[in-house]
């Protein structure tokens, strides 16, 4: 059938029948692939003929996936990486060389304030951060060394909700792409069609595996943006023989083989499968999410909570123009300062206190003492790290259960 709606593609999407007639992804556990001769393997090398070489490079499994990602974020291509940070890094180094700036949001995952603020600044790359929220704030801080527009689609963990399609417009007014991070909202809530993305990374050891046992990453290149620009004179022999997806071809003919950052078949197979429920997870997480926001908000020992879902929230009017009346699976609230932070983590017995978010099962963590230790007072703040500040990955559980556990530790202090 054409044109399948959503919750059809995650499951018929790109899906290929395997040996036997097998309606699974086959797992093609080899690192080299051979040939009859030496003139089919110099062929499917320079590029003459389309063939497996060795698996740092492609692997049946892994473009299977690979196919199925790229078709629910609404076209384009797909490179499967062995990590969501494996996913950034190349996509940015894809991009920027020395000399050059990428624009962020303020509001990030530890791990990607890390890798712009301390790794890239030692290629000689530099990293300005902006509230995603202040859009002329990004427009005034683009100068001529500015070459890509980074932003989470909702800030980790600080759960501010930024406008990424007028985002989106100032980079094309720059002549620059923007680069999306999906992880917390996955193509479930918006693709990168709605998004205006240029190029989307994630990781999909959240919620596209959904319970915890991978560990990938994603790049979509939805072939947006144009290459053949002054700014990115290190594109023109890709954009002259590949013109929209250049920035894949690079990618991948570059920096993707050279770092060496792949996905591994197994956990390729692994994502594939998880694929499939991914939009009955993600309604549970977000009905779920709503309903311990709901109970946290009137509960007498908690001092603030944060999760776009609720009305008197200031992401609220964003977050509902850009993924309707879904808020996804993550929440934080504070406790007022770091000691009953602690106590309410200690005092839960059905949530996993752990430093991950998109499993079935709902997690805790205080990221001030954990993802975000190394940071300074000012960075945290950057970030909306408080010391009272609990992140709670909502699960798919009895929404009930999850209320009961959070109201019998949050009555014991």
């Amino acid at each position: 059938m054409e044109n399948l709606r959503f919750d059809s593609l995650l499951v018929h999407g790109g899906l290929e029948s395997g040996p036997a007639g097998s309606t699974s992804v086959p797992i093609v556990q080899s690192n080299a692939f051979a040939y009859n001769s030496a003139e089919e393997l110099e062929d499917v090398f320079r590029g003459r003929a389309v063939g497996q070489v060795y698996t740092r490079l492609g692997n049946p499994t892994t473009e299977a996936l690979e196919r199925r990602l790229a078709i629910v974020e609404g076209g384009g291509t797909a490179i499967a990486t062995a990590s969501g940070m494996a996913a950034i890094t190349t996509a940015v180094l894809t991009i920027l060389r020395s000399g050059d700036e990428i624009l962020s949001s303020s509001s990030l995952f530890g791990g990607t304030f890390s890798l712009f603020r301390d790794t890239l600044s030692n290629y000689g790359i530099t990293a300005r951060f902006v509230d995603p929220l202040d859009l002329e704030g990004f427009r005034s801080a683009i100068n001529d060394r500015t070459r890509l527009i980074f932003v989470e689609t909702i800030g980790n963990p600080k759960l501010d909700v930024p406008d990424v399609p007028a985002l989106a417009g100032i980079a094309r007014e720059a002549g620059i792409p923007i680069m999306v991070d999906s992880t917390v909202t996955t193509p479930y809530l918006a693709n990168g069609t709605v998004l205006e993305a240029d190029i989307l990374t994630y990781s999909t050891s959240k919620y596209i595996n959904g319970t915890g046992t991978t560990i990938g990453g994603v790049i979509i290149d939805r072939g947006t943006f144009n290459w053949d620009n002054p700014k990115f004179p290190h594109f023109e022999q890709f954009y002259k023989k590949y013109r929209a997806f250049a920035f894949t071809a690079r990618a991948r003919k570059l920096v993707h083989k050279d770092i060496g950052a792949c996905a591994a078949p197994f956990n390729s197979y692994l994502l594939t499968e998880g694929i499939q429920t991914l939009a009955l997870r993600m309604e549970r997480h977000c009905s779920n999410a709503l309903a311990l926001a709901l109970f946290l908000k009137d509960h007498p020992r908690v001092a603030w909570i944060s999760y776009p879902g609720l009305k008197d929230s200031p992401h609220h009017a964003v977050a509902t123009k850009l993924y309707g009346d879904r808020y996804g699976g993550l929440l934080t609230f504070g406790s007022g300062d770091k000691a009953s932070a602690f106590k309410i983590i200690n005092g839960l017995k059905l949530a996993s206190n752990l430093a991950n978010i998109g499993d079935s099962k709902t997690l805790v963590i205080h990221p001030a003492s954990t993802i975000c230790a190394d940071y300074n007072a000012e960075e945290k703040a950057l970030m909306g790290v408080t010391e009272d500040l609990i992140r709670v990955s909502v699960g798919i559980e009895d929404p009930r259960d999850i209320i009961e556990d959070f109201k019998q530790s949050l009555d014991s202090i």
